[in-house]
């Protein structure tokens, strides 16, 4: 019943910026923590930054300073504001978010498709 669909992907060139987001839509009641990950070539997923129902972030140490994750708790959206990209960033990011549906009881975790994020240098 729920579905994430990231966007915002593209290719630019080192020091620019790009803005992703990520729209969630089924039956939700509510997002508990938002989160967007990163996988790149030969490398394993890796935490990208985190945001919870109460607005607390937490970003890997490579992205902190340069990245800004947000939420809108309206229309169930996440953002991830990139600046001063480097080479380094070039990666699939994938957002996540653990959601109460309006049916069920706790939360579960959906992931997103993936949009292609490619700095050159």
């Amino acid at each position: 019943q729920v579905q994430l669909v990231a966007s915002g992907g593209g290719l630019v060139q080192a020091g620019g910026s790009l803005d992703l987001s990520c729209a969630a839509s089924g039956s939700i009641l509510r997002v508990y923590t938002w989160g967007w990950y990163r996988q790149a070539p030969g490398q394993q997923r890796e935490l990208v930054a985190q945001i919870t129902r109460e607005l607390v972030t937490n970003y890997q140490d490579s992205m902190k300073g340069r990245f800004t994750i947000s939420r809108d708790d309206v229309s169930n959206v996440a953002y991830l504001r990139m600046n001063s990209l480097k080479p380094e960033d070039t990666a699939v990011y994938y957002c996540s978010a653990d959601v109460q549906a309006t049916d069920r009881e706790g939360y579960q975790t959906y992931w997103g498709q993936g949009t292609q994020v490619t700095v050159s240098s």
